[in-house]
């Protein structure tokens, strides 16, 4: 087998990924690499609906609790964090197994994004930032469209942190982000994946599945949590703390809302934030696409993703 090979389980949030991953995991000899923005943040285990430890018992699970939520993690960091547990895994003979729902770090984990041309200047960042809330979206469009009209064309003019970005870059290496990106596109991937995606058959038992898995956070502590996290000094604006179950719980604590209409405000973001992966996942021409009922089938899928995997070249 060529030492490329890896297997992603992917879908959105609620849909057993975390499971099926162990599962796999089991059979093949293979470790967790998760591919979770939010699981990346040591503190935040209930709203992210982390691994348990008895789950990360039953496999070896990486990039989780790696950063400090005060942190803000891009893209370019995760792909390098992330490849180099994969090359690790690789090397040793053992299978990686990305789980998550956050597909574009999947997407730029596979496609081995080269970030390096690109890296952040804080100080040029601050200065665009800056100019940004002096002169507006609609000048700092302006400035873009000059020498990258294409990626211009693509934002908003409330899209503060692309146009900066894609600003910074050009002034950085003189490539546009335009540029950039297709340069990338035409590279071989990194890593040959084996993908499979979870989706319910009914989109409606997705979302009481959803709304189940709300109630139980909320019983097991997710405001408690984010009041440990603000104890500890967590301001409410951190990039970490504007995940969906966070910044409705701190609002709770505020007493700007109830718990009763935080939980009720977290269960319509997570339905929004699914349709999103969804879309993202659907994309995926090549993919395993395992349609629950009701509920999930284990058995049932364990079948289907292992018939998948040997078709592929992988053996248990």
């Amino acid at each position: 087998m060529p030492d490329n090979r890896i297997i992603v389980v992917a879908g959105p949030t609620a849909s057993g990924k975390t499971r099926l991953g162990i599962e796999l995991a089991k059979i093949y000899h293979g470790e967790i690499v998760s591919a979770d923005s939010m699981q990346l943040y040591r503190g935040m285990d209930v709203g992210t609906a982390k691994a348990t430890e008895e789950e990360q018992r039953a496999a070896p699970h990486h990039m989780l609790d790696v950063a400090d939520p005060r942190e803000s993690w891009s893209v370019a960091r995760y792909v390098e964090e992330a490849s180099r547990v994969c090359d690790s895994l690789l090397a040793r003979g053992s299978v990686p197994i990305v789980v998550g729902g956050t597909g574009l770090y999947i997407d730029s984990l596979l496609a081995g994004r080269d970030f390096a041309a690109c890296e952040e200047d804080k100080a040029l960042r601050a200065s665009l930032e800056a100019e940004y809330d002096r002169v507006g979206g609609a000048e700092m469009l302006k400035t873009l469209a000059a020498f990258d009209p294409e990626r211009a064309a693509k934002l908003g003019l409330g899209d503060r942190r692309r146009i900066v970005r894609a600003i910074e870059i050009y002034r950085l290496t003189g490539v546009t982000a335009t540029e950039h990106d297709a340069e990338t596109r035409r590279r071989p991937p990194r890593y040959e994946a084996a993908r499979i995606v979870l989706h319910f058959k009914n989109r409606a038992d997705l979302y009481d599945r959803i709304d189940r898995r709300v109630t139980q956070m909320a019983e097991d502590g997710l405001f408690r949590e984010v009041e440990a996290l603000l104890e500890a000094g967590l301001s409410p604006e951190c990039t970490a703390m504007q995940a969906i179950g966070y910044k409705e719980a701190v609002l709770a604590l505020r007493g700007e809302l109830t718990e009763a209409e935080a939980l009720d405000l977290i269960r319509q973001g997570s339905r929004r934030y699914a349709k999103r992966q969804i879309t993202w996942f659907g994309r995926w021409e090549d993919a395993l696409r395992i349609l629950w009922d009701r509920e999930p089938d284990f058995p049932a899928a364990l079948q289907s993703s292992t018939a998948f995997l040997k078709s592929r070249g992988y053996h248990e």
